[in-house]
């Protein structure tokens, strides 16, 4: 039998989704007093996979990824996912966000996302959150599953991904010194 034990701290990423780089901007400060210094901010991608966000945000999307210095326990997540929610109501504008914000966090083996959609290829967490393993770490990089979102499947993406675990690992390795 084997003995429970506290879990590794993983380092927190947040994808967000919007029109107007102002939105962002605006976002941000939010985000810095809520989880702490960003030590990593992607470039800013076209978000051009979809139209899901179309009737809510209109076209011309982009993307954008922040990874966060302060690791956090992975249990975190829920409530994580409850704070960014409010973060998206309070910058709404007539029913509809301007931001979509989605947490999830990176560890040696797996980028595991939030989210408020039940699913097959998704565990229950804790105040109506369910907690998603959208990419494993195998030989040398991130892979998909059959239900991993399609700009998470695409190499711009990955290489984010796998920078942000390089740091991660750096990171987490100094800490058990």
């Amino acid at each position: 039998m084997g003995s429970a034990r506290s879990p590794n701290r993983v380092k927190l990423i947040i994808g967000l989704i919007y029109r107007d780089s102002q939105e962002y901007l605006a976002v941000k400060p939010f985000l810095l007093r809520a989880f702490g210094p960003i030590d990593y901010e992607s470039p800013e991608l076209p978000f051009k996979h979809t139209d899901y966000y179309r009737r809510e945000f209109g076209t011309c999307l982009t993307r954008r990824f922040i990874a966060f210095s302060r690791l956090i326990v992975p249990s975190a997540l829920a409530s994580i996912k409850t704070r960014t929610n409010k973060i998206e109501q309070k910058r709404s504008r007539s029913g509809k966000r301007l931001i979509n914000i989605d947490p999830g966090y990176i560890d040696m083996a797996k980028l595991v996302l939030a989210s408020t959609k039940d699913f097959c290829h998704r565990i229950y967490l804790d105040r109506g959150i369910f907690a998603e393993i959208t990419l494993v770490y195998r030989k040398d990089s991130f892979t998909r599953h059959e239900w991993t979102y399609p700009d998470y499947r695409t190499p711009e993406y990955i290489a984010v991904f796998n920078r942000i675990r390089k740091d991660y690992a750096v990171r987490s390795c100094s800490q058990h010194i």
